[in-house]
């Protein structure tokens, strides 16, 4: 099997996405590995600081892990959006693949310090482990929104520029990166996500260098993500629709069994619902549609 390193790169010179969904349960787990399969691609399995607290940081990687090594499949994990070193190491030693250190908040400067820092902790520990970092505020939350996050980078002049972007990565050594291009964490309510600056992800790659993650996939219109993704997005991550198909599911569930009690007759149809909407976003990011 090759690495997940080595199936970004095949995704990126083939243009096309491998697909990053985050769990918060067995549930959403089963169903994303479970359409992964039916479709035989490589596959990204998200767990941020609150997820890992719910589900147990070494938990989490033992049973991708276990998955992987079960059934001979590329399903792998990432550290999402860890906003210390300390948390970047109990995720390297629980044995995850990659982890993204998240200082887009904060300046520049800080950013850079603080993200060298992590990569030359991990360098010297886990080599082989994948090092994500963003630059540029999306939001924090995967959730349905009303209003743009304060602070978030929507206009223009507050997207990630394509020279800093070059000096970040260069400065860092990091080996993918997230940037701020029109995307947003969460989903509004009524309305589809901003428009994604396309010409501004291409002149990234073009400076960067490096593997580009799109942050904040939920609710992004579909021709945004096939123009983003043959402009040098590699990988995209989808949260919030992920959480939104599991209470579908779980609502269904209790409307059609109201007298039922076993929690996992219950999860079967979040399950099939989580299988459902990543199987619609494989085929998209892959070019199958």
């Amino acid at each position: 099997m090759k690495t997940l390193r080595e199936y970004i790169e095949d995704a990126r010179k083939r243009k096309v996405a491998i697909g990053h969904f985050n769990i918060s349960d067995l549930a959403g787990l089963g169903g994303i590995f479970e359409a992964a399969r039916e479709l035989e691609l490589p596959v990204i399995i998200g767990v941020s600081e609150g997820e890992r607290e719910a589900v147990g940081t070494k938990n989490a990687a033992d049973l991708v892990r276990n998955l992987r090594e079960q059934y001979d499949y590329p399903i792998f994990i990432n550290a999402d959006h860890t906003h210390s070193l300390e948390k970047i190491k109990e995720a390297v030693e629980a044995g995850f693949d990659a982890v993204l250190f998240d200082a887009g908040k904060l300046s520049l400067e800080e950013n850079i310090e603080k993200t060298k820092e992590v990569v030359a902790w991990v360098r010297a520990t886990r080599p082989e482990v994948l090092i994500e970092a963003e630059l540029g505020y999306i939001g924090s939350s995967s959730t349905i929104m009303t209003e743009v996050p304060e602070g978030a980078a929507v206009n223009k002049e507050e997207l990630t520029d394509p020279e800093v972007a070059a000096r970040f990565v260069r400065e860092t050594g990091v080996d993918l990166l997230a940037p701020a291009v029109g995307n947003l964490h969460g989903m509004f309510k009524n309305a589809p996500n901003p428009d994604l600056d396309i010409d501004r992800i291409a002149a990234l790659r073009d400076t960067a260098e490096v593997p580009m993650v799109l942050h904040g996939g939920s609710g992004i219109k579909n021709g945004d993500f096939i123009a983003a993704i043959q402009n040098g997005i590699s990988i995209v991550h989808i949260n919030t629709e992920i959480r939104l198909a599991w209470r579908k599911g779980m609502e269904r569930a209790l409307a059609e069994k109201p007298e039922e009690v076993t929690p996992y007759k219950l999860l079967l149809d979040s399950k099939d619902e989580v299988r459902r909407v990543v199987a619609e976003r494989m085929r998209l990011f892959n070019g199958m549609e």
